[in-house]
């Protein structure tokens, strides 16, 4: 199992970016796929999860700015995430199970 993320970039407060994840050696259509950050200086925390039925969950400080989704015909999962803020900023990681992409770096400017 490999997973990709990108799309993180630098943007200003108030601006959008969309993080892909892409998944290989098993179908995003019946597994979960979490999404975390970590912040300069700070733990690694969850941000929001597909399950394998669609439903999806997002941490209450991202809770109407972020949205989770997935493609099965490109097995690729989304993380939508409108009117950013600095305390945004930090590592992006897609998870499933013990495996984790590379990580792709959102800044969010003031």
């Amino acid at each position: 199992v490999q997973l990709q993320a990108s799309g993180g970039g630098l943007v200003q407060a108030g601006g959008s970016l969309r993080l892909s994840c892409v998944v290989s050696g098993v179908s995003v259509a019946v597994n979960a796929v979490t999404w975390f950050r970590q912040a300069p200086g700070k733990q690694r925390e969850m941000v929001a999860y597909i399950l394998s039925g669609g439903t999806t969950h997002s941490i209450d400080s991202v809770k109407g700015r972020f949205s989770v989704s997935r493609d099965s015909a490109k097995n690729t999962v989304y993380l939508q995430m409108d009117n950013l803020q600095p305390e945004d900023t930090g590592v992006y990681y897609c998870n499933h199970g013990i495996r984790w992409g590379q990580g792709t770096l959102v800044t969010v400017s003031s």
